[in-house]
């Protein structure tokens, strides 16, 4: 007897199910996917128990008709597909005609449906039909799904709390808003709405519900386009990070997907501006045509192929590198409001009458709490009686020794010399308002004009024009800009101007090189060695030979000026490392480490105090970079304390 048998449809409908509806999110996923194919504009989602007990969608669109009603919950049923031809020019969410009868094999399923002519509803429990018949329903179609893998134990148990599957849900249902901001969704948990959107077509305002608007203030707009592909969307500025990957949203033609690749590009771009092991956040929209990608690689459609990847990674890095070196923000500092406890002053009354005398110091005691602007101000008394020495210092001087004469000098009541001393006095106010030299005694006193420092264009628009005030806890250097106080750190500004400085060097051709006296050998393996002619010749542009010294060793005799504070060995190894991968070397990436290296080694460093002039040094050299914003490590180099947070932490606004 033969051992090979013709499995059921309801056995293969639940392995099918494993792949489709690993949880109640593919549920959700799948079910508001065709909602959005049936053309919806409303889509309400209710869940009950993290949609183990219940998932209930319920749209506004085509809807069914009798007919098509029980036939959708029949394997590889669909309306998205007719001929081989389609599946290569897919325009639709759903395609595979899976989902329904997949997730009827593991579940209690009730649908109502309306095309405006017919209503009908179907009821199906694990798999089997329990009825089909006309029923009263509004235009559109309603699906519930019940009791989620009760009569398949081994799915169950690994499922986890409620709260963690609706976390779930909620994720993938705000990733459909984004998606398709001209439907209105509706999520509701056990009877309470946690997200809604209006459905007006206003991406913004969907990420404003999603990330809050302050985030939502700070976005960027992408605009990039090529022959085959076209990119929008939004990219948040670099000071809003977070601490996953899974905030960079990729949707190609509508479609979310998930594209490790495509992920890499958006990190690169950002690269200059975040801190390591850090990610932005970014919501992109690819518009292609269908043809140049694959939808049909995994039941679940989260992953695709891409006919020319490596294009569209590029001008996705092109995009956001452009669109952040254009808009980039100073980092603002973003103080915890915290509810301020209003203090009352406690007003005593009194049930008895006070003694007059009592009442009469308290009178006085109110009397003298008069306001300031209320005291008529004396004009002060000329008190130095002897006439001031001629003084051939400057302006500065003359005041001092107005005040040296005046405080040690004997007092004398002589009115010539009173009236001498008042009109000296008067002479060096005059001076100092006018900035002309003192004329006393036939003698001038010359006073060097303040100079007037010409405005200094910064090489990059965003940044602000500046001015140094101060420095604080010899790290910190203080200047005041147009939107308030501006904190610069000293250390990270000099290493962005000092790597930027290098690299032009470098990237010039500045390729002297210098012989060893102990040549440098590099453990590799035999595919290396096979391919050095290749390897080297890449490396040329980075002034590095590399010869044969072995099967698997590789020895290097001489190497660029500019690698002297850099760890050799370990730069050789990762430039090999990414060739091999990438087969090219870019010398931006590659170099990056060095000059960084050099950049912070001959940088200003903390606990260092600094003279009006080296800190005002500091602010030309940052007004002289591209990327003035961030050291190489991803270090913001100042931040700004808002005019508008003083005020509003001073309660003046």
């Amino acid at each position: 007897m033969g051992k090979i048998n013709r499995l059921d449809e309801h056995l293969s409908n639940m392995i099918a199910a494993g792949e489709v509806v690993e949880r109640p999110m593919g549920i959700v996923k799948e079910l508001v996917e065709n909602s959005i194919d049936a053309h919806a504009t409303q889509i309400e989602i209710q869940i009950a128990q993290g949609g183990i007990e219940s998932i209930t969608i319920i749209d506004d669109g085509d809807g069914m008709d009798a007919q098509d009603a029980t036939l959708a919950f029949e394997r590889h049923a669909t309306s998205k597909l007719k001929d081989v031809d389609d599946l290569w020019k897919i325009h639709t969410m759903g395609f595979r005609g899976e989902a329904l009868p997949s997730i009827a094999s593991v579940s209690h399923v009730l649908l109502r449906t309306n095309n405006g002519e017919d209503a009908t509803e179907v009821e199906i429990s694990y798999g089997k039909v329990v009825h089909a018949r006309p029923c009263g329903t509004p235009k559109g179609t309603m699906i519930q799904v019940q009791n989620l893998f009760q009569k398949t134990p081994a799915r169950f148990k690994h499922l986890k709390s409620p709260q963690y599957e609706f976390s779930l849900i909620s994720d993938v249902v705000q990733k459909f808003a984004l998606s398709h901001p001209n439907i209105g969704f509706i999520l509701s948990h056990d009877g309470r709405t946690v997200f809604k959107t209006r459905g007006n077509g206003s991406l913004l305002e969907v990420l404003m519900q999603i990330y809050g608007r302050d985030t939502v203030k700070s976005a960027i707009s992408l605009q990039g386009k090529d022959l085959d592909y076209e990119i929008e969307g939004y990219a948040i500025q670099p000071q809003f990070h977070r601490a996953t990957k899974y905030y960079m949203l990729l949707y190609i033609n509508d479609r979310m997907v998930r594209n490790h690749h495509l992920q890499k590009a958006i990190q690169d771009a950002y690269a200059p501006y975040i801190m390591k092991d850090r990610y932005p956040i970014a919501v992109v929209k690819i518009k292609m045509d269908a043809q140049l990608v694959d939808v049909n690689v995994h039941p679940s459609k989260w992953e695709i192929r891409l006919s020319k990847e490596k294009q569209l990674e590029k001008l996705l890095y092109q995009t956001i590198c452009d669109a952040l070196t254009q808009q980039i923000a100073v980092p603002s500092i973003q103080p915890v409001k915290e509810k301020k406890e209003k203090i009352e002053i406690q007003e005593l009354s009194f049930t008895y009458d006070r003694e007059a005398d009592v009442k009469r110091l308290h009178e006085k005691v109110n009397e003298s709490f008069i306001k300031q602007e209320e005291i008529p101000m004396e004009k002060p008394k000329p008190t130095m009686t002897y006439p001031l020495p001629v003084s051939k210092e400057p302006m500065m001087k003359a005041e001092e020794s107005v005040v040296e004469y005046i405080h040690e000098k004997p007092k004398l009541d002589v009115p010539e010399v009173k009236e001498q001393m008042q009109q000296q006095i008067a002479e060096v106010q005059q001076a100092f308002v006018n900035k002309e030299p003192i004329l006393s005694n036939n003698t001038q006193v010359e006073v060097e004009p303040q100079k007037e420092h010409s405005i200094i264009e910064n090489k990059n628009p965003s940044l602000p024009q500046l001015q140094v005030i101060g420095q604080f806890h010899k790290c910190y250097i203080l200047a005041e800009g147009e939107k308030g106080l501006y904190i610069i750190d000293q250390h990270a500004a000099q290493e962005r101007y000092h790597y930027e400085q290098i690299r032009e060097r470098i990237l010039a051709g500045e390729n002297d090189a210098q012989p060893l006296l102990i040549p440098i050998t590099i453990e590799s393996h035999a595919g290396v060695v096979s391919q050095l002619d290749k390897l080297n010749a890449v490396m040329q542009h980075l002034g590095i030979q590399l010869d044969v010294f072995g099967d698997t060793t590789l020895v290097c005799r001489e190497l660029p000026l500019w690698m002297k504070q850099v760890v050799e060995v370990g730069f050789l190894q990762d430039m090999i490392d990414v060739w091999l991968q990438d087969k090219e070397i870019s010398l931006e990436k590659l170099r990056k480490h060095a000059i960084a290296t050099m950049a912070c080694h001959s940088s200003i460093r903390f606990n260092r105090t600094l003279t009006m002039n080296e800190m005002k040094q500091v602010i030309l050299d940052l007004g002289k970079c591209e990327q003035p914003f961030h050291c190489p490590h991803g270090r913001p180099t100042l931040i700004c304390l808002e005019d508008r947070t003083l005020k509003f932490e001073f309660e003046r606004g």
